[in-house]
């Protein structure tokens, strides 16, 4: 299959990726989880911190949409700054005064 008919049939996935569990990427995820988890116990070992806990929920919820709309976004920007390097290596004349020697 070209890259159109994988695009098509639903091949290509780049914002499906893993990670090694041993790296900077995993480290940071694992404090991100453990801060969570802390707050989430502090925060439900406290009745009276309901409206808290629903607040500190919806945060984090918003964060990470802004953080897959950011990611689409970048992808984009990438997309699009390659398709410029590739149109102007390849379809705009060259304008260089310098010529090569034949």
């Amino acid at each position: 299959m070209n890259i159109l008919e994988e695009l098509y049939y639903g091949s290509l996935r780049p914002f499906e990726k893993t990670f090694e569990h041993d790296s900077e990427y995993a480290k940071l995820v694992s404090t991100i989880a453990e801060y969570e988890e802390k707050i989430t116990a502090f925060l439900n070992s406290r009745p009276e911190a309901e409206e808290e806990a629903f607040l500190f929920f919806q945060i984090m919820n918003a964060q990470i949409e802004l953080l897959a709309f950011s990611e689409m976004n970048r992808f984009v920007e990438g997309f699009q700054l390659g398709a410029r390097f590739l149109l102007d290596s390849l379809v705009l004349p060259q304008q260089s005064v310098l010529r090569d020697i034949s």
